[in-house]
């Protein structure tokens, strides 16, 4: 008995040039940020373990590293400072010669073009770990909005292109944006961490950054189990002034970033975090995945569900990837 399919959808899979014409979702090089780890007082890089090809580097490497992910295709790094002057505050990241505002300055001195965005938080910066002011064992909400505030002057007058705070405190965009707008900055955007979650998944970024860090975040850090809560802040942050939400992590949280795409207009980023990255390599290294297939796929996955803008160390293999 001969079966006569109605339609056939595989009339446009039939070739490589017909897929491509009409793929719904497509990667760029414009899609990706790069996350890059600098530690004071080291002549060398010293290489994270737990996440292979990622490296702590020495602030004499930073402008030629810039350069390197600039030639790439790679137009916009985050900045994570891995200070050795901290203090129960995290005043150095407030000092205008502190580590955060020198490698923002050295970074837009050697690629003026590169779109440089500072990671405005605390706990690489303290000496406990945390995301802010510690009073009685949990942090201080609006004391460490304050110091927030002196943080991101400094990052803007260092010339940062972008201030990207993810320490979940509330308030944090408004105070943020109040700050910035009264110091003559109100031409810098803003990229809220809104919906970050007290993950599992971020062990080897407290590695990456030397986090003395003890304890958990689960106090001011989004409970994973809350998808409306998660949508709340991102909106809440919408309201208060953020020009570009985020979710991080990105794999365990599909069905938030499509909820927060649903309800907003706003350009929308995930981070790809450290935890996802590791469990790729050591797929990858005990030879049971195809990497690059499947860093395509997830990555295809997060731009499917809403994202306009990816966080993650794969972001230079990417631009290679697609260039082939």
């Amino acid at each position: 008995m001969t079966v006569t399919p109605e339609f056939r959808f595989r009339r446009l899979r039939r070739t490589s040039v017909l897929r491509d014409l009409v793929r719904q979702v497509k990667l760029s090089a414009d899609d990706f940020i790069l996350p890059l780890f600098i530690e004071e007082g080291i002549t060398e890089a010293v290489p994270i373990a737990s996440m292979p090809g990622v490296s702590r580097i020495p602030e004499s490497e930073l402008a030629q590293r810039v350069q390197q992910v600039w030639e790439s295709g790679i137009k916009a790094v985050i900045l994570f400072g891995v200070s050795h002057h901290k203090d129960d505050i995290g005043s150095d990241s407030w000092d205008e010669q502190g580590l955060l505002s020198r490698c923002i300055k050295i970074a837009k001195q050697a690629v003026p073009e590169m779109l440089v965005i500072s990671d405005n938080c605390f706990c690489e910066y303290t000496d406990h770990g945390h995301c802010g002011v510690v009073v009685n064992d949990d942090v201080e909400n609006d004391a460490t909005l304050e110091n927030l505030q002196r943080q991101v002057i400094a990052s803007a007058r260092a010339g940062v292109d972008m201030i990207a705070p993810s320490g979940m405190m509330d308030g944090m965009i408004a105070a943020i944006r109040q700050a910035l707008d009264s110091a003559g900055f109100s031409h810098i955007p803003i990229m809220s961490y809104s919906s970050k979650f007290a993950s599992a998944f971020y062990g080897p970024f407290r590695e990456a950054v030397d986090s003395s860090f003890k304890g958990t975040r689960n106090t001011y850090q989004q409970d994973p189990a809350n998808p409306r809560e998660a949508l709340a802040e991102s909106m809440q942050d919408e309201i208060e002034g953020a020009d570009i939400l985020m979710v991080k992590p990105g794999l365990a949280y599909l069905d938030v970033i499509a909820n927060i795409r649903q309800h907003s207009a706003l350009p929308l980023a995930v981070y790809h975090v450290s935890g996802e990255f590791a469990m790729i390599k050591a797929a990858a290294n005990a030879g049971v995945i195809d990497e690059k297939a499947i860093v395509l796929e997830i990555m295809t996955a997060f731009k499917r569900a809403g994202c306009d803008l990816i966080i993650t160390y794969y972001a230079e293999d990417l631009a290679q990837w697609l260039k082939g």
